[in-house]
């Protein structure tokens, strides 16, 4: 079997993808390998040749769009209930590295350090990507399953009663 790491979207399609969270319109949500930022998710496209969001048909491109909002909607509330100090989430659809859209959801927390939580998640030393200490593992499972269960709630999504002006 391949390393599913390699080809993250092929295997979330054969179920190969022990991080995928759900399944959503134009999308797999994935919890991220590591969790120095506990909740840290990952919106991967369902299609690996769709590079950057303006790829997708307008009616794809807002499918995706309603998936972020789905995504970090259910970490923030998984997030919130699980640490008190949970402050907000950040959305970043950056595309330098992989060459298939993709969105990180990050939740943000008052204990982090002062000079970096004001600023983007990347004024962290990189050494925390690769951290074998916060290596996505069974410890995770409770926020993971939160985040999951909230994802398959249709009621956490409302509409707007009236448009706003």
């Amino acid at each position: 079997m391949q390393d599913w790491r390699r080809d993250r979207i092929t295997a979330a399609y054969r179920g190969e993808n022990p991080t995928v969270l759900a399944r959503l319109p134009e999308s797999f949500a994935v919890i991220g390998d590591v969790q120095w930022l506990p909740g840290y998710c990952v919106l991967l496209t369902d299609d690996p040749a769709v590079g950057r969001l303006t790829d997708l048909p307008r009616e794809q491109r807002l499918a995706y769009l309603e998936s972020v909002e789905r995504l970090s909607t259910a970490v923030e509330q998984a997030c919130a209930s699980a640490d008190p100090a949970f402050r907000r989430v950040n959305i970043e659809i950056l595309g330098n590295t992989d060459p298939y859209l993709h969105t990180h959801i990050f939740p943000r927390y008052e204990w982090e350090p002062a000079d970096i939580i004001g600023g983007p998640v990347w004024w962290y030393p990189r050494e925390r990507w690769s951290d074998p200490t916060t290596a996505l593992g069974p410890q995770h499972d409770p926020l993971r399953a939160a985040i999951a269960s909230r994802l398959t709630r249709t009621t956490d999504v409302q509409e707007d009663p009236a448009p706003r002006r």
